[in-house]
């Protein structure tokens, strides 16, 4: 295991996980060994479903199910990872179980790099409590900001810039400069940016400045409409495009919306209709989707439903990081589509994934999947799903109800 203390990191390569690779038909001899960097804050996520309406003020609630797993930045990482990207996180850890708890999670069970990571003495875990009702999430989080660490980054690295990798992930905080995103830019980095809210109400499109540095971004309908001072969030996506080469405007449940800036070219995909259990960090997933995509080379079109697609697969499960799917969901879901379409199951399928109206658009807009599933995913048959192979060596870990159960004798 790396080192967990405030010292100086190792400067590593990032951890190849286990399973089927994405870019292994894009991977050449020269390329760095991490496909993509990210850094931020971890948090310890103790989500609560099953709740029927929001808490009222002086009663008590109590929730049907309940998750814990690690969240903030590790949503993202493990989103990234278990699409079989080389990942590489920098982040404070808690000096605490809750700390512990998230680096063995990430570390021992994601695969990922967090030899630029460590556990800050003396420093508790920031913690957020999520309630899913309504399709919708209500959180209260308590942390205090992690003291800087004695370096920057060492070896044969520049001052505060990261290692050299393919992408890397930010999220741009209103107010405050990113001073690595030059660096990383300067060095062939792909730059995916989303943004955080604005609590100040200001939405001054001067905090948007970065985006020189950055690749794509990818905010939500609501943020890009304040920053841009529209009122259509795609409108706001052409808008921004003239701001960044790429413009990914979230949708909710109308899907998403891009342009690309240096083609003109447009694309726009539709929500997968699918019953929501939590949407913690569902726009994490959405994000290693298209960064996915993107990195393999897919079209534009196909990027956005993927990413969508994945993102809706996470919502079924409990929690941020670890209800992230794998190339085995994905395998899975595509696999009931396909063979309930050739064997006409109609009913079975509507009961699926949706109408046989729905079914039909469904296969036609994910044909790509044929394509670009890498091999190891489990797919490349019709047969029903519960005869599909595996795939992945082990299941992937879910949010459990608390930490640390005593081992049976």
């Amino acid at each position: 295991m790396s080192s967990r203390r405030d010292v100086h990191p190792p400067a590593g390569p990032a951890t190849a996980p286990p399973g089927p690779d994405p870019l292994a038909a894009v991977r050449t001899e020269g390329d760095p060994p991490t496909d993509v960097y990210l850094t931020g804050t971890v948090f310890l996520d103790i989500i609560f479903t099953g709740l029927d309406s929001a808490p009222v003020r002086g009663t008590e609630s109590w929730a049907r199910g309940m998750g814990s797993s690690p969240g903030g930045v590790a949503n993202m990482a493990t989103a990234l990872a278990r699409l079989g990207l080389r990942t590489s996180l920098a982040a404070a850890f808690g000096d605490d179980k809750y700390g512990e708890y998230c680096w063995e999670a990430l570390e021992r069970g994601e695969g990922i790099d967090l030899s630029l990571s460590r556990t800050v003495p003396g420093w508790h875990s920031p913690v957020t409590v999520s309630m899913a009702y309504e399709g919708e999430r209500t959180m209260v989080s308590h942390g205090h900001e992690a003291p800087p660490p004695d370096f920057a980054f060492d070896g044969a690295h520049a001052p505060g810039c990261p290692p050299p990798s393919r992408a890397c992930v930010a999220s741009l905080v209103p107010g405050r400069r990113e001073g690595w995103l030059g660096c990383a830019a300067g060095r062939g980095s792909r730059i995916f940016a989303d943004v955080g809210w604005d609590d100040s109400g200001r939405w001054d499109p001067a905090d948007l400045a970065e985006l020189e540095h950055c690749e794509a971004f990818l905010p939500n309908a609501e943020e890009a409409m304040r920053y841009t001072r529209t009122d259509c969030p795609r409108a706001a996506a052409r808008r921004l495009a003239d701001l960044v080469p790429l413009a990914v405007v979230t949708l909710g449940r109308e899907g998403a919306y891009a342009v690309d800036g240096r083609t003109g070219e447009t694309a726009e995909a539709s929500a997968i209709a699918v019953e929501e259990l939590d949407p913690t960090g569902a726009g994490d997933v959405f994000v290693a989707g298209f960064v996915t995509g993107t990195l393999a080379g897919w079209p534009l079109a196909d990027r956005l439903s993927f990413a969508g697609l994945s993102a809706a697969l996470s919502v079924q499960e409990f929690g941020g990081s670890l209800s992230a799917p794998g190339w085995a969901e994905i395998a899975s879901w595509w696999q009931r589509v396909r063979a309930y379409g050739s064997h006409g199951a109609a009913a079975e399928a509507a009961e699926a994934v949706g109408t046989p109206g729905a079914l039909g658009a469904l296969r036609r807009r994910y044909a790509f999947l044929d394509e670009v599933l890498p091999p190891g995913a489990g797919t490349g048959s019709t047969e029903a799903p519960d005869t599909a192979p595996p795939a992945g060596p082990f299941p992937l870990a879910r949010a459990v109800p608390t930490l640390g159960f005593r081992r049976p004798a």
